[in-house]
C-alpha cells in the first residue's frame, strides 16, 4: 500500500500542494458560513454580548455575505480572466484577512456587516477561481480528487467555527481566520500559475516553466505545451459571447445542470443547516446530546464524508453518487419535517426526540458525500473553454441565489411552524433527484472534449489513453 501511495503521488505532489494552499481561502469561507450559527445567539444575548444586536440584524448577518457574493460577480469575472486564477485567489485571501481583522476588532454591528459583505465577495471569487485553477493543473486521474479539496477546506473551516464558537472568546474565530489567510499568502504566492492561462495569454516561456513544476521530470513537457497551444488556437477561433450560454444548446444544457445542482444544494437546506444548526437543534428540544457537541459531530461527519467521496468519485462516478446522496438527503429532511410537524400539533415527542439529532447527523454524511460535492467537480468539467469563466460565474450566481432564497424561506416560514420550511426543502430535494436521474450525464473518466460531445449529443469515442494532455483542461 505504501508503494501504491508513492506511485500515486509521483509527479503529482506539486499539483496536490498547489491545490491545498490555493483553496485555503475556502477554509475561511467555511468559517464565515458557519460563523452565525454559534455567534448570533451570543450577539443577541444582551447580558454577554459586547456588540448591541437586534433580532432583525441577526437575521441579516446570515444573508449579507450571500448578497456580497452576488455583488462581487462582475469583479470575479474580470479578475479570473484578466489577472489570472492564482492572483485572484491571492486577492481573495487578502480580502478575507482584512475581514477577519475587522470582525475581531469590531465594537459596532455595522463593522461586522461590512466585513461579512466583503467576505461574501471573496468567497465568490474563490469558488470560481479555485475550480478553474485545479482543473487546469490536475492530471485527469486525480482531477476529481483535487477538485473536491475546496469543499474539504470549507468543511474544515466549518468544523473550526463549531468547535471554537460556543467555548472560546469572540475574538478566537477571527484570530484563526487571520492565521489561515496568512498561511495561504505566505505559501501559495510561490505556487505556479495555471499553464493553460499563461499560454492563453501568450506567455509561453512562463507556461513551460509552470508546467515543468507541475509534472514529473519524466514528462514530455515540450509535447504537452504543443498540445495545449494547438488546443488553445482552436478555442480562440470559437465564439465566447455571453449570449452563447443560452443560444448554444450544449452550453444551455450545461448551465441548466449547474443551475439545478447549485441552487438545489441550498434548496435542500445546506445554508440553513450551516447558519442555523444551533437554533434548529434548540427548537427540536432533544436531550440526548448537547447541541454544541452535536454541531461539532455534524461538521466532523461532513468532513469525513467529503474526504471519502474525494477518493471514490473517480471510481464510482459522479451520477451514481449524486443520485444516492440526494435520495437519502430527501429522507433526512422529511424526517425533520414530520418531527417538527408532530411537535407543532402538540404531540408529545419526548420519546422520539432522538430523531432530529440522528436526521441532522445522517444528513451531514449523505448530503456531503454526493449532492454537496459533485456540483463543484462538474462545474469545472462541463463548460467549454470560451464559456468557462462566464459559465462558472453564472453557475455561482445560481448557488448564491439559492442560498438567499432558502434562508428567506426558512426565516419567513419557520414563524408559522418549523415543519413548513422543511417540507419545502424535502420537495426541492425530490425535484433535484428526478432531474439527476433523467438529465445529468456521467463524466467519470471522460476527457473534457468527450464531455462536450456528450452535451452536444454526439457519439463519444472510447476513452482516450496515453498522453496526459489529451484530457484538455482548457483555460
Amino acid at each position: 500500500m505504501h508503494e501504491d501511495h508513492r506511485r500515486f503521488l509521483r509527479g503529482r505532489s506539486s499539483q496536490v500542494l498547489a491545490s491545498i494552499t490555493g483553496t485555503l481561502v475556502a477554509c475561511s469561507d467555511g468559517m464565515s458560513f458557519g460563523w452565525t450559527s454559534p455567534m448570533v445567539p451570543y450577539l443577541l444575548d444582551e447580558n454577554n454580548s459586547h456588540i448591541h444586536t437586534t433580532h432583525k440584524q441577526g437575521e441579516w448577518l446570515e444573508t449579507i455575505s450571500l448578497i456580497g457574493a452576488f455583488c462581487g460577480l462582475p469583479i470575479t469575472i474580470y479578475c479570473v480572466d484578466k489577472i489570472g486564477r492564482k492572483k485572484s485567489l491571492l486577492l481573495a485571501a487578502v480580502v478575507v484577512l482584512l475581514n477577519w481583522i475587522t470582525i475581531g476588532l469590531a465594537d459596532r454591528i455595522e463593522y461586522v456587516f461590512v466585513a461579512r459583505f466583503f467576505s461574501g465577495m471573496a468567497g465568490d471569487m474563490s469558488f470560481v477561481a479555485a475550480p478553474m485553477y485545479i482543473a487546469e493543473i490536475a492530471d485527469s486521474k486525480i482531477r476529481g480528487l483535487l477538485s473536491s479539496i475546496i469543499y474539504l477546506m470549507m468543511l474544515a473551516g466549518l468544523l473550526l467555527v463549531y468547535t471554537l464558537g460556543p467555548f472560546a472568546p469572540f475574538y478566537a474565530i477571527p484570530i484563526a481566520g487571520v492565521v489561515v489567510s496568512a498561511i495561504q499568502l505566505l505559501v501559495f504566492t510561490f505556487m505556479p500559475e495555471s499553464p493553460y492561462y499563461l499560454l492563453y495569454k501568450g506567455r509561453d516561456a512562463e507556461a513551460k516553466e509552470s508546467l515543468a513544476r507541475l509534472r514529473s521530470p519524466r514528462s514530455d513537457i515540450d509535447r504537452e505545451i504543443k498540445d495545449i497551444s494547438q488546443a488553445i488556437e482552436r478555442q480562440k477561433m470559437e465564439k465566447g459571447r455571453p449570449q452563447d450560454l443560452i443560444l448554444v444548446p450544449s452550453n444551455r444544457k450545461a448551465i441548466t445542470i449547474m443551475t439545478v445542482l447549485n441552487a438545489g444544494q441550498h434548496m435542500s437546506c445546506l445554508s440553513v443547516m450551516y447558519m442555523n444548526l444551533h437554533p434548529i437543534l434548540n427548537k427540536a428540544g432533544s436531550v440526548y446530546l448537547d447541541n454544541n457537541l452535536t454541531a461539532i459531530v455534524f461538521a466532523v461527519i461532513m468532513f469525513g464524508a467529503s474526504l471519502c467521496a474525494s477518493f471514490t468519485i473517480d471510481r464510482f462516478g459522479r451520477k451514481a453518487i449524486l443520485i444516492a446522496s440526494t435520495l437519502l438527503t430527501m429522507f433526512c429532511l422529511l424526517s425533520l419535517a414530520v418531527y417538527f410537524h408532530l411537535q407543532y400539533l402538540g404531540v408529545d415527542v419526548a420519546f422520539i426526540s432522538w430523531i432530529p439529532i440522528v436526521s441532522v447527523l445522517v444528513y451531514a454524511g449523505v448530503f456531503k458525500y454526493g449532492l454537496g460535492l459533485v456540483p463543484i467537480v462538474l462545474t469545472a468539467e462541463i463548460f467549454p473553454a470560451p464559456m468557462k469563466a462566464i459559465g462558472m460565474t453564472v453557475a455561482d450566481v445560481m448557488f448564491v441565489l439559492g442560498g438567499i432564497i432558502s434562508l428567506q424561506i426558512y426565516q419567513l416560514l419557520s414563524k408559522y411552524g418549523m415543519h413548513i420550511p422543511f417540507y419545502v426543502f424535502t420537495a426541492s430535494a425530490f425535484l433535484v433527484l428526478l432531474y439527476s436521474c433523467c438529465c445529468i450525464p456521467e463524466t467519470k473518466g471522460k476527457t473534457l472534449d468527450e464531455i462536450q460531445s456528450m452535451l452536444k449529443n454526439e457519439k463519444v469515442k472510447g476513452k482516450v489513453e496515453g498522453h496526459a494532455m489529451r484530457d484538455i483542461n482548457h483555460p
